[in-house]
């Protein structure tokens, strides 16, 4: 499956790349991800970021009335509760994408191993989470580059295909270069405080958060540094699985976008 995806992308990246744009097309401006909060179970709304997101590939949210939901984890270094998560994860056979740095690959090598052997997605957070709109695309490449590369020296994942950019910082610019590297930018739809880990609120807080916002197609961001999200995560998977959502991975939501909707539904998706 994951091979199929890089093909198909690897088409598309050429098609969209045959009327080049040259310089002047890109802006240098600085963003930092952010939305209006869901109300009402309804998608946020991101503004103009969502238009410049979708023209060079990325996601935020999976387009949809289906009550579905990605599960996504950022892990720049470890605090002691992945472990917890995991066996979460394991136990409710729930996927996940967990977005590493390289400190982490290199502190937590047992645990990012043990992700992709239990069957989940890991991402590129970049080596050393620096601000991607103020770096050159040399620089950005060296940054993912190092994480694939550790990822893979350790594990079976042979390649990556999703970016979560670090900081949460983007530009035009940096968005068309980490699509031309052949990167998915993907963001969120559904988030809250939650990496102070001397300010942990309690598992209901968390629980509570991810509720309240829940809405169709959602791509929640979690941090496995936070006590509150190992303690509240079984909570909140049985409620929404109780409440009729379904838990898939990012690669489902990029095929089904990617493909026709007859050919997706082959696919089992």
């Amino acid at each position: 499956m994951r091979k199929l995806i890089l093909l198909i992308l690897t088409i598309f990246t050429l098609i969209s790349m045959l009327p080049i744009q040259y310089a002047g097309a890109y802006s240098d401006r600085s963003h930092g991800w952010g939305y209006s909060k869901s109300k009402n179970h309804q998608p946020p709304n991101p503004g103009g970021y969502g238009d410049m997101l979708r023209k060079y590939g990325g996601y935020y949210i999976d387009p949809t009335d289906e009550k579905v939901v990605y599960l996504t984890f950022d892990n720049g270094y470890e605090q002691g509760y992945t472990g917890k998560i995991l066996d979460v994860l394991k136990e409710k056979q729930v996927p996940a994408t967990f977005f590493v740095t390289g400190h982490y690959v290199n502190s937590a090598s047992d645990l990012v191993q043990r992700m992709v052997k239990e069957g989940h997605i890991v991402g590129n957070h970049s080596w050393s989470h620096p601000d991607f709109s103020k770096m050159s695309k040399e620089r950005i490449e060296k940054e993912l580059t190092k994480v694939e590369k550790a990822v893979a020296a350790i594990t079976d994942q042979e390649s990556m295909m999703y970016l979560r950019p670090p900081r949460g910082t983007f530009s035009e610019r940096s968005l068309s270069t980490t699509e031309e590297l052949g990167y998915i930018t993907m963001f969120w739809s559904l988030a809250f405080v939650d990496w102070h880990t001397n300010q942990q609120k309690g598992w209901e807080y968390a629980y509570k958060s991810v509720v309240q916002q829940i809405h169709p197609g959602a791509v929640m961001l979690l941090h496995t540094v936070s006590e509150d999200n190992a303690e509240a995560l079984e909570h909140m998977i049985d409620e929404l699985t109780k409440q009729g959502y379904q838990f898939k991975s990012l690669d489902h939501l990029v095929m089904k976008q990617l493909l026709p909707e007859p050919i997706s539904e082959n696919f089992g998706l």
